[in-house]
């Protein structure tokens, strides 16, 4: 058991490291911060700039979190302290059913129902054009796919509460809200951030749902109605063609290490605050 703890934690570093070795000759041939900042994707002439994919990756995945969130909690709230056994359980099944459907389903779902609604009516009753490849619609999606696994670890949270902490606070004459606001969310607190944190490290690395209604431009979206390109859906879209461009296979490695960092360094950053929640 030993072996393999310290195996998985080796793979992790060799994933970063191979990724890394992968990506040396691009950043041998233009600094980090170049790479970075510039906003110029033209490999033929040599020219990769990442700040555009940067730049839809977040906004993607902040926009899918925003929505997510507040569905989530409310929903686990209404199946943890609300529901009767029946709705709970109806409610469970639908969501593993949601939460193991493949990602291209999401897409097509995307595809045919969320792309014409801001093509077709939200753009137009905004005074503006769209082709329905947006931030938006890639936000929707993203944040469709990660209701089920928020949902499901908020109500196992939730559920976990001792029960003689709720009955503590009734007996006080808290009302059931109060308990929930003050005890219940209080109380998991921790394991909520640490939730937030799994589903933006799932946003983050979707890549075949995203890469279907995203519009995947390299530009910098600067509103919900522009198109974006996610770091996963540039690799994808881009690995095993155009290879024989020089310095390309090392440009996409080297956005592979960007998002492998991306969640690293979100993950640690998460654990710190949790941490200081917990003291």
């Amino acid at each position: 058991m030993a072996a393999l703890a310290v195996g998985a934690m080796l793979l992790v570093i060799a994933l970063g490291v191979g990724l890394y070795l992968k990506s040396a000759p691009i950043l041998h041939a233009h600094s980090l911060w170049s790479l970075l900042t510039s906003t110029t994707w033209k490999p033929q002439q040599g020219e990769f700039g990442f700040l555009p994919f940067l730049a839809g990756t977040g906004a993607v995945t902040f926009l899918a979190v925003v929505l997510a969130l507040p569905l989530s909690l409310l929903l686990a709230i209404y199946l943890s302290e609300y529901a009767n056994k029946r709705v709970r359980r109806l409610s469970n099944s639908l969501l593993d059913i949601l939460a193991g459907l493949p990602s291209v389903i999401y897409g097509v779902w995307g595809t045919l129902l969320i792309i014409p609604w801001i093509s077709r009516w939200l753009a137009p009753t905004l005074g503006l054009s769209s082709s329905g490849y947006t931030v938006l619609a890639g936000g929707i999606v993203l944040g469709v796919m990660v209701i089920p696994l928020m949902t499901s670890l908020f109500t196992e949270l939730f559920a976990n509460v001792p029960v003689s902490m709720r009955e503590s606070s009734l007996a006080l004459g808290s009302t059931a809200w109060q308990t929930i606001k003050f005890v219940v969310l209080r109380k998991s607190l921790p394991g909520i951030i640490a939730t937030i944190v799994l589903a933006v490290s799932r946003a983050l690395g979707e890549t075949i749902a995203v890469m279907m209604v995203c519009g995947n431009l390299p530009i910098i979206p600067k509103s919900l109605l522009d198109a974006c390109y996610p770091l996963p859906a540039l690799i994808a879209n881009n690995y095993g063609e155009m290879l024989s461009v020089p310095m390309y296979e090392s440009a996409l490695m080297l956005a592979a290490l960007i998002l492998f960092v991306l969640v690293v360094a979100f993950n640690l950053g998460a654990r710190v605050v949790l941490r200081k929640i917990k003291q």
